[in-house]
């Protein structure tokens, strides 16, 4: 699907994605009132992945607004995702969330997590927010109109589509998870310069011109990522299918996991 397409087909306003922003910022606010207290009580998923108070909370602000503003609109989070597949395999357009992606990042209490919130349409990320509640960063974007980062009491448009990459390009990649394909592609491109952060700011630093290129070569689910993707590809970047070279769809199977992906500006899918 094209972008002109898509701004036919879709509806977001950018006063729409305002009230989305709103929202992210609202469970921003609830992860914060967990993330000030003292005592952190960590559970673990059937997963072994963790879970707090903080991930909960931060679902329930997203889902209820959601359902107050937009209550057309079905949603899938990562703390509800017992959704069946004869369902959701009809859902045409539908919110999906991650309520604090970078859990483990809120433990180790380094601020690097996000609020994450994504509107999927014909299995593309059309529109997302990442809201980062410590470094009081939100990044947003609409793939036909644009997109933005708010820091410090200012926005400022995102957009790389002529971006050059660096002599020395700038490797972005997970400060908790390692995977074992990232050293293989990264001896690939030469001299590098690697730069870890947490959860889905590594796309984001991406948007912002400030890394060439994110390589995740380990598994990740679909709420993960489905946010970030919109912000980067709304700022001119791409996400394609490691490596197939195809773009990152959402909801077309029953499982939720995404395949390899490279993350980049548009230039680096040019190099040689």
């Amino acid at each position: 699907m094209t972008d002109k397409e898509l701004e036919q087909d879709i509806s977001l306003s950018k006063a729409q994605l305002k009230t989305v922003i709103t929202i992210a910022k609202q469970a921003g606010d609830a992860i914060m009132q967990v993330y000030s207290k003292p005592d952190l009580q960590v559970d673990h998923k059937q997963d072994d992945s963790p879970v707090t108070a903080a991930d909960i909370a931060s679902h329930n602000v997203i889902v209820a607004e959601l359902d107050k503003h937009f209550a057309d609109i079905p949603v899938m989070s990562e703390e509800a995702a017992d959704i069946d597949w004869d369902v959701r395999k009809r859902w045409t357009t539908y919110w999906l969330i991650d309520p604090l992606d970078g859990t483990k990042e809120f433990i180790k209490r380094n601020g690097e997590f996000t609020v994450n919130i994504a509107l999927i349409h014909k299995g593309k990320a059309v529109a997302g927010v990442v809201y980062a509640p410590v470094l009081d960063k939100c990044y947003s974007g609409i793939v036909t109109k644009g997109a933005w980062l708010d820091a410090a009491g200012k926005t400022q448009t995102l957009d790389i589509t002529d971006k050059q990459i660096n002599d020395k390009p700038i490797v972005v990649g997970s400060r908790s998870h390692i995977s074992p394909g990232l050293a293989e592609y990264v001896a690939h491109i030469g001299e590098h310069q690697m730069q870890s952060v947490g959860s889905s700011l590594k796309f984001c630093l991406v948007a912002e011109g400030n890394a060439d290129v994110y390589p995740r070569l380990g598994l990740t689910s679909e709420w993960d990522t489905g946010a970030a993707q919109a912000v980067l590809e709304s700022a001119g970047g791409k996400v394609l299918k490691h490596p197939e070279l195809t773009p990152l769809e959402y909801n077309q199977k029953e499982d939720i996991l995404n395949p390899y992906f490279i993350a980049a500006s548009p230039k680096w899918f040019e190099r040689k």
